[in-house]
C-alpha cells in the first residue's frame, strides 16, 4: 500500500467521520476558455465552476478592485470621508493622467479631487490617474499603499496575494502587472466589495461619468448585455491573457464570478456571458440540512458522555444542477479526539459538501451541547484508549510497504 494512501486512510480513521460517500464522477461537467475559473453561488457559498483557481496571475487593472476595498473600507471606518480632498501631484498625472494615454480620469496637475469623484472615476472609468490619487493621499507612497492593500487582502481572507501597486501597472517588483492574485481570491475581493460595501458597490454598475465637464462611458462592456450583470472590473497582462472579474444579479441569485488566460477582449466578453448565463439557468438551491440540525457526532475523550453532536448554525443549502439533484454528498471533518471539558457552541469542525467527486462547499460546525469532565475511572478508560489507538496508528505507520 503506498505510503500517502496510509496517510489518507489515518486521516479518515483518526480525524475526520465520513457521513457519505462521494461519487465517482462530477455530472454536467462545464468547460471553459479561460485558463483559470472560480465561480460561486452568493447566498450558499456553492462553488460552481473551478478551473486552476488557486493559480497565481498578475492582477493587471484588476489591482484596482484592491485599491477600492482598501478605500471603501477607510470610508466606513471614518478614517477619510467621500469630501476629503487629495492633491494630483506630477507622479499621478504623468503615469495615470493624460500624459499616459491610459484608462484616467483627466484630472489636472496640481489640482485637488474629492474621494467620492475619485472612487467614480476608479469604479466608472479603471482611471489610473484616480488610483494614484487615492494611494498617494492615504499611504504617502504607492510602495507603502501596496503594503497596504496587500495587508487588506489578508484580513479579508485573500490568504497569498500581493499587490505592489494601486493600478496593476507594470512596476520594477513585477514587470508583468502590480503582483500576484488568484481567481478564488479575486472572488473574495468581490464578495466584500458587493456584500460590505453596498452603498459604494452601486458605481461599478454605474453606466456614465461626467466630472470636470468629462463625459465618460463606464469601461465595462458587459454592463451592455442586460443579463444582470452590475460590476466589477476587466483586466490584461502581456503573457497571461485577458482577465475579469463579474458579478451578476437576476431574480434574487447572484453569482461572483472570475476568469483568466483569455486570448481577446472579445473572447472575455464572450466567455463570461457563456459561463455566467450556465451558472444562472442550470442549477437549483437544494437545502440538505436544517439550522441546528445535528449532522453528525464527534468523539469526546475524558467526558461526562463519549460523543458530542455537530450542527450548523445557519440551514445548509447548496447550489445544485437542476437534473442531477441526488448527487450530493457531505463529510465531517474534526481534530480527533475532543478532549473534555467541552463548551456548547465550540467551532469543532468543518462539514465538507461534495457534489460526485468536487467540493462544492465547506462551512464550520459547532457543538449542540457542553460536555463536562467524566468521572476518574471514565477518563483513565478513555486516557488508555486514545494511547491504544494512538500505538496502533503509529504501529501502521512504520509496518514496512510492500515493493
Amino acid at each position: 500500500m503506498p505510503k500517502r494512501l496510509i496517510l489518507l486512510l489515518l486521516f479518515l480513521i483518526g480525524i475526520g467521520s465520513t457521513i457519505a460517500e462521494a461519487q465517482p464522477a462530477t455530472p454536467g461537467a462545464f468547460e471553459t476558455k479561460a485558463a483559470q475559473a472560480f465561480m460561486i453561488e452568493a447566498s450558499t457559498g456553492t462553488i460552481l465552476l473551478a478551473k486552476s483557481e488557486d493559480q497565481p496571475i498578475s492582477p493587471a487593472s484588476l489591482a484596482k478592485l484592491m485599491t477600492l476595498d482598501v478605500v471603501f473600507d477607510a470610508v466606513g471606518r471614518g478614517e477619510i470621508s467621500l469630501d476629503t480632498e487629495y492633491p494630483v501631484s506630477e507622479n499621478a498625472w504623468r503615469t495615470g493622467g493624460a500624459p499616459s494615454r491610459a484608462s484616467t480620469m483627466f484630472a489636472a496637475l496640481k489640482s485637488r479631487v474629492r474621494v467620492g469623484d475619485l472612487i467614480q472615476g476608479v469604479a466608472v472609468q479603471q482611471a489610473n490617474d484616480g488610483c494614484i490619487v487615492l494611494a498617494e493621499g492615504m499611504s504617502v507612497s504607492e510602495r507603502e499603499f501596496g503594503r497596504r492593500m496587500t495587508a487588506r487582502a489578508r484580513e479579508i481572507g485573500m490568504a497569498r496575494a500581493t499587490f505592489t501597486n494601486s493600478t496593476g501597472l507594470p512596476d520594477a517588483e513585477n514587470p508583468t502587472g502590480g503582483g500576484k492574485v488568484s481567481m478564488r481570491e479575486l472572488v473574495t475581493l468581490a464578495q466584500d466589495l458587493q456584500q460590505k460595501h453596498r452603498d459604494l458597490y452601486k458605481y461599478f454598475g454605474q453606466a456614465d461619468f461626467t466630472w470636470n465637464k468629462i463625459y465618460q462611458r463606464n469601461k465595462n462592456p458587459l454592463l451592455l448585455l442586460n443579463i444582470g450583470i452590475d460590476g466589477l472590473g476587466l483586466g490584461f497582462a502581456d503573457g497571461e491573457g485577458f482577465s475579469i472579474v463579474a458579478s451578476v444579479e437576476r431574480d434574487g441569485r447572484r453569482l461572483f464570478l472570475a476568469l483568466g488566460g483569455l486570448k481577446s477582449d472579445k473572447d472575455r466578453t464572450e466567455e463570461t456571458r457563456r459561463v455566467l448565463e450556465w451558472g444562472l439557468s442550470n442549477f437549483k438551491s437544494q437545502r440538505i440540512f436544517a439550522a441546528g440540525e445535528v449532522i453528525g457526532d464527534a468523539s469526546v475523550y475524558g467526558g461526562a458522555q463519549s460523543t458530542v453532536g455537530l450542527l450548523a448554525k445557519t440551514p445548509v443549502d447548496v447550489y445544485v444542477p437542476a437534473d442531477t439533484p441526488d448527487r450530493l454528498s457531505a463529510r465531517i471533518v474534526y481534530r480527533w479526539p475532543l478532549t473534555a471539558p467541552v463548551a456548547e457552541g465550540y467551532a469543532a469542525g468543518t462539514l465538507r459538501v461534495f457534489l460526485g467527486a468536487r467540493l462544492v462547499r465547506e462551512l464550520p460546525l459547532y457543538t449542540k451541547e457542553s460536555i463536562a469532565r467524566g468521572t476518574l475511572g471514565r477518563r483513565a478508560l478513555d486516557a488508555f484508549m486514545e494511547l491504544t489507538e494512538s500505538l496502533l496508528f503509529s504501529w501502521l505507520w512504520d509496518k514496512p510497504l510492500p515493493s
